[in-house]
C-alpha cells in the first residue's frame, strides 16, 4: 500500500512523525508492505517517510509574513503534483497546512479523483464562524475526516462530513513524557531551584514580534526572582544565534536546548511561550503556562477588519473548554510588564496554581484516551484499502 501524506511546519511535523510510526505499525501488525512519501520535516523522516520536500521551516501567519513563502511553497507543491501525477498513491493523507493542503486536494480530486482524500487534524478554520469558504473548500476535496476534537467530530457531521473522532496525538506523544525529577536531573537543575521555559518562536516572523516581549517579560521576572533559571528549547537550529543575542541583551541566567523540549517543560515551574501545539503540551504536562501572541499590524487590521475576526480564546487549552483556563496576552496586551505580572501571580500563588491544575483536568478529559495515532492508522488503511477494493 502506498500512502502520501502533507503537512508543514514545526507542529505538523511532529503530528505526521506520531502518525507514520502508527502507520508503519499497523501495516506491520496486518501484514501490509507500507510505502509512506510525504511533504514533511525531520521526524516524519525519522519515523520511515521518504520526503519529497521537506516543509517544516515554510509557515506563517500574516499577509507580508507569508510572501518569502509564496515561492518555496509554488515549487513544492509543483514537486507533489508530479509525482501524484507520476505515482498514484492508494491514499492522501492532509495534515492541517490549510492553504498548501487545499491546493494539493483540489489537484488530486479533480485529477485523481479514485483517490480517497483523508484529513486528519483538520485546520482550525471551523472554529472561526467568518469563514464559511475555507470551511466549504475543505470539506469539498474530504472523504474522511480523523477529528481530534469533539466539538470538530460534531462540526463537520452536521455539515455531512464522514468523521470519526480519535482523540488528540500529544496523548500519545505525552507518554514518553519525563518526569519533573528525571528532567531536572538530566538538566542539572536542583529540586528546590526556579525554573521557566520559555517557548518564543517556530514562525520566522515571531522573532520580530515575540522576543522583545517574551525575553524583556523574562527580565523583569529575575529581577524579582534572581535565582530564576531559564530553559529555552529551539524548534529550529536557525533560531539559536537569535536566542543567544536576546539572552546577552537581557542579561538573563538561560541555557538553550536542542531536542529537548519536554524536558524542559517537565523540569519547569511555569511555561512562557507563543500559542500553538506547545500550549497543549504544556498543560498535558501540568504546567502552569502564560501564552503570549503578537501579529503586525497589517495583518491584524486585516482579522479585525475584513474577517470579523470576534474569537477571545487563541491558545488550544482555551478553545477546548471556552473558557480563560490559561493567561493570554494578545497583541496590545502582550506586554513585558503583562507577561512578568501573570507569571509572578502562578509562581507565588498556590491557590492560582491549584485552581489551573483543577481546569487542566476537565480539559484532559475533552482529548480523547492514549492511542490516538494506531486508532487513526487503522482508520487510514481499513478507509485506502475499501476503497481501492470497490
Amino acid at each position: 500500500m502506498r500512502i502520501f501524506i502533507s503537512t508543514g511546519e514545526v507542529s505538523g511535523d511532529l503530528q505526521g512523525g506520531l502518525l507514520v510510526e502508527g502507520l508503519h505499525r499497523q501495516a506491520a501488525a496486518s501484514g501490509i508492505s507500507l510505502e509512506i512519501t510525504a511533504l514533511g520535516g525531520d521526524r516524519m523522516a525519522d519515523a520511515g517517510a521518504t520526503l519529497l520536500g521537506n516543509t517544516k521551516g515554510i509557515g506563517s501567519v500574516g499577509l507580508l509574513e507569508a510572501l518569502p513563502f509564496i515561492l518555496p511553497t509554488l515549487q513544492i507543491q509543483q514537486k507533489a503534483k508530479k509525482y501524484l501525477r507520476d505515482n498514484p498513491p492508494d491514499a492522501i493523507v492532509l495534515i492541517d497546512y490549510v492553504g498548501p493542503n487545499e491546493t494539493i486536494g483540489r489537484y488530486a480530486r479533480k485529477h485523481l479523483p479514485q483517490v480517497p482524500i483523508i484529513y486528519y487534524i483538520a485546520p482550525q478554520h471551523w472554529i472561526w464562524a467568518p469563514l464559511p469558504k475555507y470551511v466549504d473548500s475543505m470539506i469539498a476535496i474530504t472523504d474522511r475526516l480523523l477529528a481530534i476534537f469533539p466539538e470538530e467530530a460534531r462540526f463537520f457531521e452536521e455539515r455531512g462530513v464522514s468523521v470519526n473522532w480519535v482523540g488528540h496525538p500529544l496523548l500519545d506523544r505525552m507518554q514518553n513524557a519525563p518526569t519533573r525529577s528525571r528532567a531536572r536531573e538530566e538538566l542539572g537543575i536542583n529540586p528546590d531551584e526556579t525554573a521557566i521555559a520559555i517557548f518564543p518562536v517556530s514562525r520566522a516572523q515571531e522573532i520580530k514580534y515575540l522576543f522583545p516581549v517574551l525575553f524583556a517579560g523574562a527580565k523583569l521576572i529575575q529581577d524579582k526572582l534572581p535565582e530564576t533559571r531559564f530553559l529555552i528549547p529551539l524548534s529550529l537550529p536557525q533560531y539559536r544565534k537569535p536566542v543567544q543575542e536576546q539572552i546577552e541583551r537581557h542579561g538573563l541566567q538561560a541555557r538553550i536546548l536542542e531536542g529537548k523540549s519536554l524536558e524542559a517543560m517537565a523540569a519547569a515551574d511555569l511555561a512562557i511561550s507563543k500559542s500553538g501545539t506547545v500550549n497543549l503540551e504544556t498543560a498535558l504536562m501540568g504546567v502552569p503556562q502564560v501564552v503570549v501572541y503578537r501579529l503586525s499590524p497589517i495583518t491584524l487590521g486585516f482579522a479585525r477588519r475584513v474577517l470579523k475576526y470576534p474569537h477571545p480564546f487563541l491558545s488550544p487549552p482555551n478553545l477546548l473548554l471556552m473558557e480563560p483556563i490559561v493567561p493570554e496576552l494578545f497583541q496590545e496586551d502582550a506586554t513585558p510588564e503583562n507577561v512578568a505580572q501573570k507569571a509572578l501571580e502562578f509562581l507565588l500563588n498556590p491557590e492560582r496554581r491549584e485552581k489551573l491544575q483543577h481546569d487542566y483536568q476537565r480539559m484532559r478529559a475533552c482529548l480523547g484516551e492514549v492511542g490516538v495515532c494506531d486508532r487513526a492508522a487503522r482508520e487510514i488503511l481499513q478507509f485506502a484499502g475499501n476503497t481501492n477494493s470497490e
